[in-house]
């Protein structure tokens, strides 16, 4: 090995598990070296698993196409092979929490894309540049679980990077009512147009579960740690739509936002441009440079234009402008399976092994 941490994914064989994959190759601090996967993939060449489902736009990378993917239940031989894994296992809620703890508990940290430890009370659930102290209470979970090394720690949800960041740079005029409908790509279902036709020129008003996380995940974000759990915060409150595009890759928000403190618009503009955080601060390989960027133009941004900003990590934002009912409103950008989902997981293993709470086995 060449200093770098062995990385599994369970669930490789999937959209998000490709997503990894692709954004792992040539990481500075991180190897795949073991994917893992159902066990109708287990035994499989990873190039034979995947066959013609590869969904990225680069290539599958060649270090990978020869590892033998393992079966993600067989947790302790899988667990004997990593330092840490990324979780995008495709299972039912309660199936994801078992099989998640279970490999905590073999020592093996768990940086999660999924859902099911969202809401766990001692399980983090962090964007690295709003709320990195709330990686605090994994020694609260350690405890419980009985471990030294093992826990899980998640990312929220794809659709809220379009508009909590931008919440977050703007707290201290005090946002308290905010009204967002989310315009989401098939990626976000792990789709392609290949595989869902009936998606082209077409619009489904509903995502299963989605409007729920979009209106109260932020508040978790926005959350303190008391007594090792995590308490949302209760304001601003969030109402949300999330309606399905035929667009591959990016959701865009348009928002509308009432504050107690009147903020001017170069003052709004203003914090965007200026809001960082810590990955910024310790120059993580995946941070943004610029986590946000203001866009002038009256037509941006724009899923075709601005889905990449950042090498995806970004967040664009434009239209801002006064309302008639509500104080201001903006349209907000992000990469859904980058930032939203693999790259936002990368970045929190990136803070957790600056934190020391990954580290070598």
């Amino acid at each position: 090995m060449n200093g770098k941490l062995k990385v599994g994914i369970l669930g490789g064989t999937g959209m998000v598990g490709q997503r990894f994959i692709a954004l792992l190759e040539n990481h500075p601090w991180f190897e795949v070296t073991t994917i893992a996967a159902s066990p109708r993939s287990a035994g499989k060449t990873y190039e034979e698993a995947v066959g013609d489902r590869w969904k990225m736009t680069t290539p599958m990378p060649e270090a990978v196409k020869k590892i033998v993917v393992m079966n993600v239940n067989e947790v302790d031989k899988v667990a004997s092979q990593v330092d840490f894994v990324f979780s995008a296992v495709d299972m039912t809620k309660e199936e994801i929490r078992a099989i998640e703890e279970a490999y905590a508990k073999t020592e093996t940290p768990v940086v999660s894309n999924n859902s099911a430890h969202r809401w766990t009370p001692d399980v983090p659930m962090v964007i690295p540049e709003i709320n990195p102290e709330h990686m605090k209470v994994i020694e609260f979970q350690k405890k419980r679980l009985g471990t030294e090394r093992g826990f899980v720690a998640v990312k929220p949800n794809c659709s809220i990077q379009s508009y909590a960041p931008v919440l977050t740079a703007w707290m201290e005029f005090e946002p308290y009512e905010v009204v967002a409908t989310t315009y989401q790509a098939i990626s976000g279902a792990g789709k392609t147009f290949k595989d869902w036709p009936e998606m082209e020129g077409n619009i489904i008003p509903y995502i299963s579960g989605e409007e729920e996380k979009s209106e109260k995940e932020p508040l978790r974000i926005w959350g303190e740690t008391k007594d090792g759990v995590i308490v949302p915060a209760d304001s601003p409150v969030i109402t949300c739509q999330c309606i399905r595009v035929p667009v591959l890759n990016g959701h865009t928000a348009a928002v509308f936002v009432k504050f107690r403190k009147k903020p001017t618009k170069e003052q709004l503009i203003e914090k965007l441009r200026s809001f960082s955080g810590v990955p910024q601060e310790l120059d993580l390989p995946s941070a943004p440079k610029q986590f946000i960027q203001y866009l002038e133009e009256d037509n941006r941004p724009q899923v075709t234009m601005d889905v990449d900003y950042e090498n995806g990590m970004g967040v664009s934002v434009g239209r801002l402008r006064e309302d008639t009912v509500y104080d201001w409103k903006f349209v907000g950008l992000s990469h859904n399976t980058v930032r939203g989902a693999a790259g936002g997981a990368v970045l929190c293993a990136e803070l957790l092994k600056a934190q020391g709470y990954i580290v070598a086995k």
